[in-house]
Order: structure tokens, then C-alpha cells, then sequence
């Protein structure tokens, strides 16, 4: 025990050394033929630096505590004040958003700014908020969930959904071929388990969803923050549009793709269209719609959560059988680099440490 925490304390205490270091973010366009190491470092001012604040609880005071508060507000945990401002202090009202946030997303409901806690709220994760609305005193279950109202596409059999591609808003060192490759994918994953179907079209602007990379403020309300914050965003049934975070590394394979803060993108686009259809964020860590994504992790197999979801709205694609979600192929949290334990803070201490040595790079 004493050794454990002398590691963990080495950790903390490197990481405040690596993030006093100015950051200057370098890309290399990958060469999708060959093996590619690319030299980038995490964006200081998205999430890292709420590792601060381990262990605190109710009743204190810390300076900056209003930031990790403002990034609650983002995810839909807690209200914007009267006074518009929020403040250093770990209040009544802050002690039960960290409950609801602990409940929501499948953590130990401690109510404090545990380790399990901080270890989540720096992931990267999806941009759409984790609850219907920002009431905190909700009680959220271990399964699958639904945006308000629980929309969906309100077709005609057979249903046919069309996407396109912004022609204005793609990434360069992707090509659009590998894109379409990667998508299509994604699009046949969810259509295996409900009665509807995706077909790509050329037409943009007349596509049911439509699918662009963007940078920062693009419009819609919902910015996006720069390197392993925020990954992307989609919106609910029939709203169709689907925003990917340019400044992200994205990767078409990981054992090509050497980046420290590489995303997989067929990971990301699973997910986000589980929103397309109607889903929000589950409870559930081995689900697809689970919020949260490492770097360097795929994760595009769809569960049993995923897919009682998703039927519960459209039904069964007559072809489906469950048994054969129950033949793993270990894809859950399987990347390069980074392998992530429920059950182990050992291997939490690990993923932060080297989260820590990435800010160095």
C-alpha cells in the first residue's frame, strides 16, 4: 500500500512539472502506406489540469474548482448560476452533480472528487451531455438511455437513411475513399440489428445526416476544444448532423498510426451514430455508447446494451441474432499503447502517468 501510493505521488507530482512546460502541438501528415510516428502533445487547456483536484470534497475551497464546475454545466450536471458566475467552493449542490456523475457513467458513488472520478472527467469523450436535463436528481440505471422525448426517424418501411460528406469540411490525410471505407462500416454495424439501412449520396445539403470535420467554433452552438478534449458530436432524430473535431489525430489503423493521441475514427463514428438514431450516453463501460474514449483505444463492436437500446426504438433487423454478440473478439478497450482495467487502480495510476508523460513529449 505504502509503495502504491508513492508511485501515485511521483505521478502527481511530475504531472504538475510536465504541465508547467509550454506546449507546441507539431503534425506530420501520415503516409497511409507506411508505418508513421508523429510527434504532438495534449492540449493544456482542456482537461488535465482537473487532476488537481483529487480528493477533494464537500466543504472545500479551491482555487479554479469553477472551471471543472463549468465542465459539468457542459455535460448537462449542472445549471449556470443566477449570478452567472460559478464558484471555487465545493458545495451541497456540487457534492450531489459529482453523485449524479458518479451514478450516470457506472463509478463509485462516493460523492467526492475520488480517484475514480478525476480518472474519468479527463478522458476524451463524446461532446453530446450525458443527461436529459440538468436535473441532478435523477437516478440513472446501469443501461442504455434516450435524448428527451426519445426521437427517432419516423419512416416509412423500408427505412432508408442517406448521409454525404461535406465537401468543405473533410481532413486532408485521410483520403475520402478510406473515409467512406470506415463509415460504411460503422453505418452496416448498426443496420446488422435494426430494420433500416444507410446509403451513401453525393448530394450534401439534401442528405439525412451529414458528416464534416471541424475546428473549434463552427456554428452550432457546441465548439470543439482542440486536441483529446471533446471528439466529436451528433444530434438527435431527425436533425442529421454529425461534427467531427478536426484537430484531433484520427486514425484509420493504430499499429500504422504511432501518435500518442491518436483517435480511432471508426470508434468515434460508431458511437456518434448510435445519436444519429436516438441513443444517449449508457451507463454501461463495455457499451459502444458508453461517453468516454482513450487514445489509442478501438472500440466499435456493439453490446448487448447497445443493441436493446437501439431495437427498443426500430425494432429487429429479422436477420439479427443475439448470440452472436456473445462470441468476444476482445475489441472492448483494445489499442496500442494504452489498455485500460475496471477493476485495477494500478492500471488507472498507469494510464494517467503515461497521459502525464504524453504532456512532456
Amino acid at each position: 500500500m505504502i509503495q502504491f501510493f508513492s508511485y501515485y505521488s511521483f505521478l502527481i507530482s511530475f504531472s504538475f512539472l510536465c504541465l508547467s512546460r509550454p506546449s507546441f502541438p507539431a503534425r506530420i501528415k501520415p503516409d497511409p502506406s507506411s508505418t508513421v510516428t508523429t510527434v504532438d502533445s495534449y492540449n493544456t487547456t482542456t482537461w488535465h489540469d482537473f487532476t488537481r483536484f483529487l480528493d477533494v470534497g464537500k466543504g472545500s475551497q479551491v482555487s479554479g474548482m469553477s472551471e471543472l464546475k463549468k465542465y459539468f454545466n457542459r455535460f448537462g450536471y449542472l445549471p449556470i448560476p443566477d449570478t452567472n458566475n460559478f464558484t471555487d467552493t465545493f458545495d451541497t449542490q456540487f457534492e450531489s452533480v459529482v453523485l449524479a456523475y458518479q451514478t450516470n457513467l457506472g463509478l463509485p458513488e462516493t460523492g467526492k472528487l475520488d480517484f475514480d472520478t478525476i480518472s474519468m472527467i479527463v478522458l476524451p469523450r463524446c461532446g453530446v451531455s450525458d443527461t436529459k436535463t440538468h436535473d441532478t436528481r435523477f437516478q440513472a440505471k446501469k443501461r442504455f438511455a434516450y435524448f428527451y422525448g426519445r426521437p427517432r426517424w419516423m419512416r416509412q418501411a423500408p427505412v432508408i437513411l442517406t448521409y454525404a460528406f461535406s465537401q468543405n469540411n473533410m481532413i486532408d490525410y485521410i483520403s475520402i475513399k478510406d473515409t467512406r471505407k470506415v463509415f460504411k462500416r460503422a453505418f452496416s454495424r448498426w443496420a446488422q440489428v435494426i430494420p433500416v439501412s444507410f446509403m451513401e449520396i453525393e448530394d450534401y445539403p439534401s442528405a439525412d445526416i451529414r458528416i464534416g470535420f471541424y475546428h473549434r467554433d463552427h456554428g452550432d452552438g457546441k465548439p470543439f476544444d482542440g486536441v483529446l478534449g471533446i471528439l466529436a458530436h451528433a444530434f438527435s432524430p431527425e436533425n442529421g448532423r454529425f461534427h467531427l473535431d478536426a484537430s484531433e489525430t484520427w486514425a484509420l489503423d493504430l499499429e500504422k498510426i504511432k501518435s500518442r493521441v491518436a483517435v480511432d475514427l471508426e470508434s468515434v463514428a460508431t458511437h456518434e451514430i448510435g445519436h444519429l438514431l436516438g441513443l444517449a450516453h449508457s451507463s454501461v463501460k463495455e457499451a459502444v455508447m458508453y461517453p468516454s474514449l482513450s487514445p489509442r483505444t478501438k472500440k466499435v463492436d456493439l453490446k448487448i446494451d447497445d443493441v436493446d437500446g437501439v431495437q427498443a426504438l426500430y425494432g429487429s433487423n429479422p436477420n439479427f441474432k443475439f448470440s452472436s454478440l456473445l462470441v468476444s473478439d476482445n475489441s472492448f478497450n483494445k489499442g496500442i499503447g494504452l489498455r485500460n482495467s475496471r477493476s485495477s487502480k494500478w492500471t488507472i495510476s498507469l494510464v494517467l502517468g503515461v497521459s502525464t508523460l504524453f504532456l512532456c513529449t
